[in-house]
């Protein structure tokens, strides 16, 4: 009797300590939005931004986005031939990529790589009490460090899934024109044939919620870390973890929501 109050207290302690985490992360989600439309704008911070999610993150979600594309097309091709189906191949790719590949596999990536440096940066600057002296100073530190990286990653996330999508759909069409001796023209046929542009508007809208989950993580984590230099160490793995399993489940919800029938 004992060990079942014990384990339904537990239970009660983790609910309401979920749901208050769940309650401060809205809160905060609404707030950093609400700067945004709200003056004054700090274009310079939205600038930098911009260039550490979108233009450093080129690199490494180009790589991804390519060898993404022709590892599908030569998995997708030892698949089919087996049914006689190879002329699918175009349109299995495209759809992949443009759907779901491009942006998961570049939200994964950016998520990775600027979630993780934003929560280190803002949270150096919480356990350092520069965002104090940021209030102190009249500058209101959502406005100043929240704010800028929201709208940053809203805007740098579908420009870089577009990029993605290019490249792993050319991917996928050397690897079946060089490798898989597919006629170029048929290829090229089947792919334009297949895509709509619901695929790659969904694909694109599915990146600005991911590029919004992505800063959202880095800066709340970042902004609610103590502790130290360990304090911060947490806050940057936390930050990679949350935003990577949100971009799932958000991911999931969002094709629910576009391709249900």
């Amino acid at each position: 009797m004992t060990a079942a109050l014990d384990f339904v207290a537990w239970l009660g302690r983790f609910v309401l300590a979920a749901c208050t985490a769940c309650g401060r992360l809205a809160l905060f989600c609404v707030s950093g939005l609400s700067h945004i439309v709200r003056p004054p704008f700090y274009g310079r911070m939205f600038l930098r931004a911009i260039i550490d999610i979108g233009y450093t993150s080129l690199p490494v979600v180009a790589l991804t986005a390519t060898f993404t594309g022709m590892v599908l097309a030569l998995q997708s091709s030892t698949g089919l031939s087996r049914f006689s189906a190879d002329s699918a191949v175009a349109s299995l790719v495209v759809l992949s990529v443009t759907r779901e590949l491009g942006p998961v596999i570049a939200s994964l990536m950016v998520a990775g790589r600027v979630g993780a440096s934003i929560a280190a940066e803002i949270g150096t600057m919480r356990v350092t009490d520069q965002i104090d002296a940021l209030s102190t100073l009249s500058t209101n530190p959502m406005k100043y460090l929240v704010a800028p990286r929201l709208l940053a990653g809203l805007i740098a996330l579908p420009l870089l899934v577009l990029i993605a999508d290019i490249l792993g759909v050319m991917g996928g069409f050397i690897i079946a024109t060089v490798k898989l001796n597919f006629n170029t023209q048929t290829y090229l046929r089947n792919t334009l044939d297949f895509i709509q542009t619901d695929d790659v508007v969904s694909g694109l809208v599915k990146a600005a919620v991911f590029g919004v989950l992505i800063t959202l993580m880095g800066c709340y984590q970042g902004y609610n870390s103590k502790g130290g230099a360990q304090g911060v160490g947490q806050a940057t793995t936390s930050a990679v973890v949350a935003a990577s399993v949100l971009i799932l489940a958000f991911d999931y919800v969002l094709t629910e929501m576009f391709f249900a029938r």
